[in-house]
């Protein structure tokens, strides 16, 4: 029936196709995992990234990015930033700066709204414990003020605004959290 060529035949033919077969596999394996170390090489860390204004958006919609990874990002950056979390907007200033980030009037846009509905304003400044305390104070009056302005530029009336005394941060200790100022609706 079969000689024993046929035999060696068939299993060389068979070796062969395994061969390819795991060859194939390697190598789909070997360019999914290069991606992915491409991909964490090729773009800097969350952190370092500044955050597009698409994510400074009414509650709603920023609710879809979770908020500690927005905090873990902000807690290592030293840029201005904006993030919303549970009607609570909150401005990140850079080191030493008063200046708002990019995206400050779509950030502002529920509260705007809440004030025209009659809800009163509140601005919380934060500065650290590092420094000089009269230093750090004046430079949270100073944020507190510009993300008061922005509200006024954005319809809110002064009336409805209050701002509460510049206090020292509390809470997860980092840089990023001492430069904020926190707007909520009361």
């Amino acid at each position: 029936m079969f000689s024993q060529s046929d035999d060696q035949q068939q299993g060389w033919v068979l070796g062969l196709v395994f061969g390819l077969i795991a060859l194939v596999l390697a190598l789909v394996l070997g360019l999914a995992l290069s991606r992915v170390s491409a991909a964490g090489a090729d773009q800097p860390p969350p952190a370092a990234a500044p955050v597009p204004a698409a994510v400074f958006v009414p509650a709603p919609v920023a609710a879809a990015v979770p908020a500690s990874a927005a905090l873990a990002a902000q807690a290592v950056s030293d840029a201005a930033s904006i993030t919303v979390e549970y009607g609570v907007v909150k401005f990140y200033f850079a080191s030493g700066e008063a200046e708002l980030a990019a995206g400050a009037a779509d950030a502002l846009i529920d509260v705007v709204k809440g004030a025209r509905g009659g809800k009163k304003v509140l601005i919380s400044g934060f500065h650290d414990a590092r420094g000089d305390a009269a230093r750090n104070a004046e430079l949270a009056r100073k944020r507190a003020q510009a993300v008061r302005e922005a509200l006024i530029a954005a319809g809110v009336p002064d009336s409805q605004i209050r701002l509460d005394k510049p206090a020292r941060a509390a809470g997860t200790g980092s840089d990023a959290e001492a430069r904020r100022v926190e707007i909520a609706l009361q």
